[in-house]
C-alpha cells in the first residue's frame, strides 16, 4: 500500500493527513509531543478564532509580501470552505462583531476531538495512524544509497520509509509545545534555503524601558480606544484603531501585533522604530487644543484633563512617562502630543514569546505544490514556510489551506487524484 509520513500534528499536518487518507493513502502522523494539536488547543484557550468573515480580497491582503504565494492556497480552502469543513464535523460557528469567526462554544478541544475521531474512523479512505513522542531527526542513509526518515523515540532511534513526506513542523514560537525550529539545520543540510525565524505578532520593548513607577503601576493594563500609527521606511503607513497593553518592558496586544511586521523590520534596518498613539481618536485636534487651553482655575492638570477630555489612569500615566515637565505645562505642546504621542521601540520580544513566527522555508525552494526541489517527494506546509499574517483567523486558515495544497501535490506526485 502507498504510504505517507506526515511529520507534525498541528492543523497543517492534520489537514494534509486528512486529504491523503481520504484518497486511500496509508498515512502515519509523527509528532514529538505526547499528543497532537497542543498549540492549537492553547491558541483557543481564550476563544478559538477560526477564520475571518471579511471579503476575499481584503482577507488575502493580510498576507502582505506573501499574498501572491498564499492567495492560491485560499482559492479552494478559504474562510467559507473552512467554516463548512468545521460544520461538517458537527461544530457550529458564529461571526463576532469584529468579523472574526468562532465556534459557538468558543472552545478548541471539541473541534479537535471530532477531527481526530474522523481521522481515526473515516467513513471513506484509510484510518490515520498516530505515533507520539517521535522527534524527527532527519534522514538515515543506508549502505545501498536509499534514505529513510529517522526518529528519536523513547525506545531509541527508529527509521521509517514512506512514499511521500509532508513536513508540517511549525516555526519557532511556543517551543514548549513542540515548534522549536530544530528542523532548520536538517533541511539546510539538504540544500534548502531557510529565511531566519523571527518573532511575528509579538510585543516590543520601549527604548530605555519604562520607569519603575509606570511599570509597577500599569504593566498588564490596556490602552483602550486609541489609534496606533506607524510610518514604515518602505512608505507603508499603518494606522488603525483598537487597543493594546502595557508590559513591564514595553507594549503588546492586538493593535501592536497588527503592526508588528513593520515595527520588527524597521528595527532590524534602523536599530529602532518610531510610532505614535492618538489617545483621543474621537476628538479633533482643534477640540483637544480648545479643551486643554480652557482655564482650569485651581484644579490640577490631571483633574483638568480628566474632566475635559477623559484622560486618566494609564493614559495619564503615559503622558507623565513620555512628556517633560515643560511640555506638560505648555497647552499647545500637550494638545499636539495627546493626538500623536511618540513612542520609540528598541527591540521585538524574543520569538519564543511570540504568537507566531516569520521566516522559514523560502518559496524559491519549492514548486507550486510545495514540494522541495532538492528533496523529491518531500512537501512542506504551515508555519514552517516563509510567510506571516496578523491574528484574526488568518494564520489558522492559511496553515490549514497549505496542508491541503501539500497533500494534493503529494497525491499528484504519486499519480493519484484528491477526493477531498
Amino acid at each position: 500500500m502507498t504510504t505517507a509520513a506526515v511529520i507534525g500534528g498541528g492543523p497543517a499536518g492534520l489537514m494534509a493527513a486528512e486529504v491523503l487518507a481520504q484518497a486511500g493513502v496509508q498515512v502515519h502522523v509523527f509528532d514529538a509531543m505526547p499528543s497532537v494539536g497542543r498549540k492549537f488547543l492553547l491558541a483557543g484557550k481564550g476563544g478559538l478564532n477560526l477564520t475571518h468573515a471579511e471579503a476575499r480580497e481584503q482577507f488575502e491582503s493580510r498576507f502582505g509580501e506573501r499574498q501572491s504565494q498564499v492567495a492560491p492556497w485560499l482559492q479552494n480552502f478559504g474562510a467559507d470552505a473552512l467554516r463548512a469543513w468545521v460544520h461538517a464535523l458537527g461544530v457550529q460557528t458564529f461571526v463576532g462583531s469584529s468579523g472574526r469567526v468562532f465556534p459557538h462554544d468558543m472552545k478548541a478541544a471539541p473541534l479537535l476531538r471530532a477531527w481526530l475521531h474522523r481521522l481515526r474512523h473515516p467513513a471513506l479512505g484509510e484510518p490515520v495512524q498516530f505515533h507520539m513522542r517521535h522527534r524527527w531527526a532527519g534522514w538515515s542513509d543506508a549502505q545501498d544509497g536509499s534514505s529513510a526518515l529517522a526518529f528519536d523515540t523513547p525506545q531509541g532511534r527508529q527509521t521509517v520509509r514512506a512514499d511521500v513526506v509532508v513536513l508540517a513542523l511549525g516555526g519557532a514560537s511556543w517551543p514548549q509545545l513542540g515548534s522549536n525550529g530544530a528542523w532548520v539545520p536538517v533541511l539546510a543540510a539538504r540544500d534548502v534555503d531557510v529565511a531566519p525565524l523571527l518573532p511575528a505578532n509579538c510585543g516590543f520593548d520601549v527604548a530605555g524601558g519604562w520607569t519603575p513607577h509606570f511599570s509597577t503601576r500599569f504593566a498588564g493594563l490596556p490602552f483602550k480606544s486609541v489609534v496606533l500609527r506607524v510610518d514604515a521606511p518602505t512608505g507603508i503607513v499603518f494606522e488603525r484603531r483598537g487597543e493594546f497593553v502595557a508590559t513591564a518592558t514595553g507594549i503588546e496586544g492586538s493593535l501592536v501585533y497588527a503592526a508588528s511586521a513593520w515595527l520588527r523590520d524597521t528595527i532590524a534596518a534602523q536599530g529602532s522604530a518610531h510610532c505614535t498613539v492618538d489617545l483621543l481618536p474621537d476628538f479633533s485636534a482643534e477640540k483637544v487644543a480648545t479643551q486643554v487651553a480652557h482655564p482650569r482655575g485651581s484644579r490640577s492638570l490631571s483633574s483638568h484633563l480628566k474632566s475635559r477630555l477623559g484622560i486618566d489612569g494609564i493614559k495619564s500615566g503615559l503622558l507623565h512617562e513620555v512628556l517633560t515637565r515643560e511640555q506638560m505645562a505648555d497647552p499647545a505642546a500637550l494638545a499636539t502630543i495627546l493626538k500623536a504621542l511618540p513612542l520609540q521601540l528598541s527591540a521585538a520580544r524574543p520569538v519564543t514569546e511570540a504568537i507566531s513566527s516569520a521566516g522559514g522555508v523560502r518559496f524559491e525552494n519549492m514548486n507550486p505544490d510545495l514540494m522541495l526541489a532538492s528533496c523529491p517527494g518531500v512537501f512542506c506546509a504551515g508555519e514552517m514556510l516563509d510567510w506571516e499574517a496578523p491574528t484574526g483567523g488568518y494564520l489558522l486558515t492559511a496553515a490549514m489551506a497549505s496542508g491541503r495544497v501539500a497533500a494534493d501535490g503529494a497525491l499528484r506526485y504519486l499519480g493519484r487524484q484528491s477526493t477531498a
